[in-house]
């Protein structure tokens, strides 16, 4: 796997392209994203470990480094981090041992950045 900051860095340049050729779709789905992170009923933490499970069965690494990265912030814990990725993997049997360490992967070098 590549490092999170390859994985984004990776990204920025085509995302930035896109949301030029299609600001309007990029825009909405930009106030989606926000509206279904919002406080409610289930905390920010919460949805958050729910995309990065999510994630991890779409197999989408910009998204699991997108989602651990927001779980950080909401507060996760290592051990909350694994617990969820326990869940990708009861639910996607093999292929969420490939990609739940992913996100383990992801919330160990953001932390790390942190420290830095």
């Amino acid at each position: 796997m590549n490092s999170m900051d390859e994985i984004r860095e990776e990204l920025r340049q085509p995302a930035q392209d896109l949301r030029e050729l299609i600001p309007d779709v990029m825009k909405s789905f930009g106030a989606l994203s926000q509206a279904a992170q919002t406080e409610g009923e289930l905390s920010r933490l919460t949805k958050e470990l729910l995309a990065m499970v999510i994630s991890i069965t779409r197999e989408c690494d910009g998204c699991i480094v997108a989602h651990t990265r927001g779980a950080l912030r909401e507060g996760a814990t290592r051990q909350q981090i694994a617990e969820a990725i326990g869940v990708a993997i009861a639910l996607n049997g093999g292929p969420g041992t490939v990609w739940g360490p992913r996100a383990l992967h992801a919330y160990d070098e953001a932390v790390a950045a942190r420290k830095a």
